[in-house]
């Protein structure tokens, strides 16, 4: 038993953002199912730095393609919505309310309905623009964060993107839990502007304390002494933090350096800080004798934090997570590979794949036969059109 099974969830979601709300509650166990246009999700298609869109977030769904721009095509989607507890959609603003599967309209068909819609902005000013997870970083100031002061730079992933859809199901469940005590339905938003201004948030806060203008990370005033990346003897690198007084008595115990730990200059955290400029030239020679597999097991025994600079290539091989956290995946295109799962223990175990992305309208006849259409039925519109046949 996963806890949202039983729970249906008809998706009007594409590229990242909607497919991650998707996903999470899939994961969870919901039947999650995937309405895409006739020619399927744009993500299937995808190639370069979007290859992985398609069979990374839509795992654990169903698939059935329809074509809304048809009579009986929007008649198959508000049937199947008619049974839903919840809908997603990631469309522009005013799409779907064109094609009359707007919060209201279906509100009055479902009022037990919970309706997500995942946009660029929340309600103001800004909330008919589109956005982009680019969009959102530079004029959220994430981007501005990640890079040098002249040259602003996206992070590395489809971070806003992935985390709206994350709130997304955070306020569907939220929803669902209210519609046990009032027995309807509610309007659920999540946008890219507001999450990333909540994950810079711990910077706006610091310039209200310190009244000082955080700099980008890579110039960024550090909160510890020791917390950099140091070269290793055998050419490589690894990150060391040291935190706490106490981890700075450890260290320089365990690697011999007994006169920075008599160096009254460096006795609190506070001092280290500003001695960094010194400090970490010599900490860098004392570190740059040992090779890099040496140091990490010493770093691990005394239990200093490390980490080796890692690739994402380097996380498909990772001891931890394939001791239960990756999932091998299937690619309707024909490649398998392994992902991280979901990053959540539900009563000691990890979210278990129950299927693989599905292709495109795979599960055509099975969800329209759950909604009355006679297999003849399904056959027409399949002849007509209106529902694309599995491929």
């Amino acid at each position: 038993m996963l806890p949202l099974e039983g729970v249906r969830v008809v998706e009007f979601a594409h590229m990242v953002m909607g497919p991650t709300c998707g996903l999470v509650l899939a994961d969870l166990g919901a039947e999650v199912i995937k309405l895409e246009p006739l020619e399927g999700d744009n993500t299937r298609r995808l190639m370069g730095a979007g290859a992985g869109f398609y069979p990374l977030f839509n795992r654990n769904k169903k698939s059935l393609a329809l074509d809304l721009k048809r009579a009986e095509g929007r008649e198959v989607a508000l049937k199947l919505v008619d049974t839903a507890d919840a809908m997603t959609e990631n469309f522009r603003p005013g799409a779907l309310e064109k094609m009359g599967f707007g919060y209201e309209a279906l509100a009055k068909r479902n009022p037990r309905l919970v309706y997500c819609t995942m946009k660029g902005f929340l309600s103001g000013p800004y909330e008919h623009r589109p956005a982009l997870d680019e969009v959102v970083q530079m004029m959220g100031g994430l981007a501005y964060m990640t890079g040098l002061p002249d040259r602003p730079l996206r992070v590395g992933s489809s971070v806003n993107d992935i985390m709206g859809g994350m709130f997304a199901a955070i306020g569907i469940l939220a929803a669902l839990r209210e519609r046990e005590k009032t027995g309807k339905g509610q309007l659920v938003r999540s946008a890219l502007y507001e999450n990333t201004a909540f994950l810079v948030a711990q910077h706006i806060a610091e310039l209200a304390i310190t009244g000082a203008e955080p700099p980008p990370m890579a110039m960024k005033r550090p909160a510890w002494g020791v917390y950099d990346i140091f070269p290793t003897l055998d050419g490589d690198r690894l990150f060391v933090g040291v935190v706490t007084d106490t981890q700075w008595e450890v260290f320089c115990r365990e690697f011999g350096a007994a006169e920075l730990a008599a160096d009254e200059r460096l006795k609190t955290n506070a001092l280290r800080v500003k001695a960094r400029d010194w400090l970490l030239p010599k900490l860098g020679e004392i570190l740059q004798r040992h090779a890099k597999a040496d140091l990490e097991k010493h770093l691990e025994a005394i239990g200093l934090p490390y980490a080796p600079i890692a690739r994402p290539r380097d996380l498909v091989d990772d001891p931890h997570l394939n001791a239960g956290g990756m999932v091998e995946t299937q690619d309707p295109r024909g490649a398998r590979f392994k992902v991280p799962g979901l990053p959540l223990e539900l009563a000691g175990k990890r979210l278990p794949l129950r299927a693989q992305p599905p292709r495109m309208s795979q599960d055509a006849r099975e969800v329209l036969g759950v909604l009355g259409y006679t297999p003849e039925g399904i056959e027409r519109l399949v002849a007509d059109g209106i529902v694309a046949a599995p491929r």
